[in-house]
């Protein structure tokens, strides 16, 4: 399927971005400056982003090292993601284990 329409935005993407990067160390976390070049953006524009996901609750300063990092509200969401995972192995397994059982014919 084509689309006709890009409705890529730049920042949206580079927030994705900078998520994914927050997520490499959500102990420690990074610095702005390092953050601003792994996703590959000016110094200020990473002050910008990191100050709107701070105001979603999503990350946050460590003011003794003034470090970057995840707060626990996205890692929680991933730890929701691997329970259904698991739940969904377990409900597979349970489908496996009654086509075996009811090969009777």
């Amino acid at each position: 399927m084509t689309r006709k329409t890009d409705y890529t935005n730049a920042a949206q993407q580079r927030l994705v971005k900078l998520l994914l990067v927050l997520f490499g160390d959500v102990v420690n976390g990074y610095a702005a400056g390092a953050l601003a070049k792994a996703v590959g953006c000016a110094p200020g524009v990473m002050t910008r982003d990191l100050a709107n996901l701070q105001t979603a609750g999503v990350a946050e300063k460590d003011e003794e090292t003034g470090l970057w990092r995840l707060t626990a509200r996205l890692p929680q969401q991933a730890v929701k993601v691997h329970a259904a995972i698991g739940r969904a192995e377990t409900r597979l397994a349970e489908t496996k284990s009654g086509i075996h059982r009811s090969n009777d014919y």
